[in-house]
């Protein structure tokens, strides 16, 4: 089976969140089952260079846009195993030499562009993939280009499954970028297909995606009926609910190899669950290198990007509640609002010589690594959360996970007191209310009892380390979705 990946972003070379790490870490599965992978992304100025190996051109392209032709360079090369292949348009509006991924007014043209290239580079090379698999509004025009330019050009052998990472971003716009990809929006703009449904004089990129692909997965279970059932589809409950016989949520994996506690060369000791002794050494080195007391106290830690749907005022209150109640508190992420960044900011300047507490307001791949491995306990009080890879990498390093009761965090985190699965599956500690309330009640609950019962405290943490949260099991279940959209 030849699978191909379009996607915005794939780790490490082109990261933002979760979305690039799923693509890195489904394509790792899929290759080492046996199975030919590529992955298309835009070649953006901003690129890990140094992570891709032997990238030179093999192609060149020429892409219709408004019209005339835009002449692309496509490169390959290879990230940590994976064949990657790069396009890079030669055009005034220079789309993706911006400095960064998203966050340009026009995204939606972008994108758009990029969806058409990536095909058309497919079509015109003689690539015949099994499988497309696209992610989010940034190729929700895969499949509706596919399906109303490729297959009446007799190109009928891929189908398209297409995975939605956040509904919280749905690709909203006028009807200029699909005459821009050589779309005729007269036959797209309908209830059945691409109108938006809260407003009616707008294309949604993902909802074309839903509508015309032939599988649609999201990456948690519990996030799937909150988009279909509840208040998190942001307009989209009725499509999903139309098109429920292909909708489906496979709860993410993490990369085993990126992140083991056991073989990790960035932290100062390595570990596992027999041996978990040794983390105290990883304690002491993030205690150093943050320059936090070595005193006998729990360490309450944030890995997160600090947006709204973060629960960031949530994570401000953390940080005062964890010093009342003799708990250390680290911080490790960035606001891409300027107000929130300047709120942490100041927060930062606040307690910037407390010996409890410390605050890293930026990305830093390598640090993570050393929170995770040092830390007991990740908060991670979210409004809403598709599936989540915090939770997992943190139990996976012996950390006790404090989550706000929703999407793909009730699907991983079983709450020490109150959860019904077995003493051997309890891991964490669940709110349910997102409240300042029901996040007190669980720090107090986790604080209080690392202090008064470390027996139960160290089960948690092997608790976790044990679960498999791998994708090994995701990956069987996409298999089996590859395999029947192909059947």
């Amino acid at each position: 089976m030849h699978v191909v990946m379009i996607s915005a972003e794939c780790a490490p070379v082109a990261k933002l969140g979760g979305l690039a790490d799923f693509v890195e870490g489904l394509s790792h599965d899929m290759v080492s089952r046996g199975y030919q992978v590529d992955v298309i992304l835009p070649k953006y100025d901003n690129l890990q260079f140094d992570r891709i190996w032997d990238l030179h051109k093999v192609f060149d392209l020429w892409t219709p846009l408004h019209g005339d032709w835009v002449h692309c360079d496509v490169e390959h090369g290879h990230v940590d195993g994976m064949s990657c292949f790069f396009i890079e348009p030669h055009c005034p509006q220079a789309y993706f030499q911006r400095g960064r991924i998203y966050g340009e007014p026009d995204d939606a043209e972008r994108f758009a562009f990029f969806s058409r290239a990536a095909l058309e580079f497919l079509y015109k090379s003689g690539r015949e993939p099994d499988v497309i698999h696209c992610h989010d509004w940034q190729t929700g025009l895969v499949p509706v280009l596919l399906y109303e330019i490729y297959e009446p050009q007799g190109w009928t052998r891929p189908r398209v499954c297409y995975t939605l990472h956040n509904l919280g971003h749905q690709g909203k716009c006028d009807d200029g970028p699909l005459r821009l990809v050589g779309l005729d929006p007269a036959g797209l703009m309908t209830a059945d297909r691409l109108q938006d449904p809260l407003r009616a004089g707008d294309v949604n990129l993902m909802k074309g995606g839903i509508v015309y692909a032939n599988y649609v997965t999201t990456v948690s279970p519990r996030y799937a009926w909150e988009v279909r059932e509840g208040d998190q589809g942001n307009g989209l409950q009725a499509t999903l609910q139309a098109q429920a016989h292909k909708f489906g949520g496979v709860l993410n994996g993490i990369d085993y190899e990126v992140w083991n506690p056991g073989t990790d060369p960035l932290i100062a000791e390595t570990y596992c669950d027999t041996t978990l002794q040794r983390k105290a050494r990883n304690k002491a080195a993030l205690r150093e290198r943050l320059m936090l007391e070595q005193a006998f106290r729990p360490i309450v830690a944030v890995v997160s990007r600090l947006d709204r749907q973060k629960g960031p005022e949530l994570i401000r209150h953390a940080l005062g509640f964890c010093r009342e109640n003799q708990a250390q508190f680290v911080l490790l992420g960035a606001a891409q609002d300027p107000a929130e960044q300047a709120r942490f900011e100041a927060l930062k300047a606040q307690f910037n010589d407390d010996p409890h507490c410390h605050l890293e307001l930026t990305h830093d791949e390598a640090l993570a690594h050393q929170v995770y491995a040092g830390a007991d306990i990740l908060l991670m009080p979210s409004r809403y959360e598709p599936c989540g890879l915090s939770q997992m990498i943190a139990m996976r390093y012996g950390m006790v996970p404090i989550v706000h009761r929703v999407g793909g965090l009730t699907d991983t985190v079983f709450d020490a007191n109150y959860s019904e699965v077995g003493f051997t599956r309890r891991n964490g500690y669940v709110f349910e209310d997102y409240s300042i309330e029901g996040l007190e009640d669980a720090l107090k609950r986790a604080i209080g009892l690392w202090y008064e019962h470390p027996q139960y405290f160290r089960q948690l943490r092997i608790n976790g380390m044990r679960q498999d949260h791998s994708w090994r099991l995701p990956g069987e279940k996409y298999l089996d979705i590859y395999r029947a959209i192909t059947g």
